[in-house]
């Protein structure tokens, strides 16, 4: 995973529920489809990068986003389609312009 730190000024902390954004966009943007309104759990937050939006579309990057490394459940993901473990888990790296803080709820969570 490499060099990991939580940074102090970020939406979300390790630990953290969260729900990745379900917003329709028709530019270049670096948030898989099929993770959109899925719950998943901030594992590290990977530090400030270029926005890859803006760049993609002539920008500078600038300002700097946050990178979260989040992780999903595999059954969360892919719903009646899973044929793994439901233990298997899915971690992706999502931009914080894509997270929203999820609401808690009564059901274990990913890993601790």
């Amino acid at each position: 995973m490499g060099v990991v730190f939580t940074a102090p000024h970020g939406r979300f902390r390790v630990g953290e529920p969260v729900t990745v954004r379900t917003d329709a966009v028709d530019h270049h943007h670096r948030t898989p489809s099929f993770i959109k309104g899925k719950r998943g759990m901030v594992r590290a937050v990977s530090g400030p990068f270029l926005d890859p939006e803006s760049r993609a579309h002539g920008g500078t990057g600038e300002p700097r986003r946050l990178l979260y490394h989040v992780e999903f459940r595999q059954a969360e993901v892919w719903a009646e389609r899973c044929r793994e473990g439901r233990g298997d888990l899915l971690h992706i790296d999502l931009y914080e312009q894509w997270l929203e803080k999820a609401e808690q709820e009564d059901r274990d969570e990913p890993r601790t």
